[in-house]
């Protein structure tokens, strides 16, 4: 791990660190092994110990939501950014009709409605950026 040499009273001494776990280290001093306590907690890499807090999740995130029968939300699947919209509320809408386009991941994408109906709310405009699920659209289904 780490190669040292101590002169201490005009004695040459070769210290080899072999392991440390905490304030022990085990070293082997010209041939010999020990194990030793150190004072000061001593780190073996420079890397730092990073430790996350545990994730909240809001009451009730876990339960699934229900939509107003009759309605459909169009989400974003990837995060983006809103480049054109096709469509205006109150505009009718069949299945494979282009919404909008967004640029995810530097590629551009079209959103197809995926059932017929009717815009009843449009939720983003050009230039927004969206996180995926992001609601974008909502559809009044026929």
């Amino acid at each position: 791990m780490y190669k040292f040499k101590f002169k201490i009273r005009g004695n040459n001494y070769d210290v080899d660190v072999k392991k440390m776990e905490g304030n022990i280290a085990k070293i082997e001093v010209n041939g010999s092994c020990y194990e030793v306590e150190l004072q000061k907690e001593a780190t073996a890499s420079k890397t730092p110990i990073l430790k996350r807090s545990s994730v909240k999740h809001p009451e009730g995130s876990d339960k699934i939501k229900r939509v107003a029968e009759g309605q459909f939300k169009v989400k974003a699947p990837l995060p983006g950014n809103i480049l054109q919209i096709f469509a205006k509320e109150g505009d009718e809408v069949k299945k494979g009709d282009k919404l909008l386009q967004y640029e995810a991941m530097k590629m551009e994408n079209d959103m197809l409605s995926e059932k017929d109906g009717i815009i009843s709310k449009i939720k983003v405009a050009v230039g927004d950026s969206v996180l995926q699920d992001d609601e974008l659209m909502i559809l009044e289904l026929k």
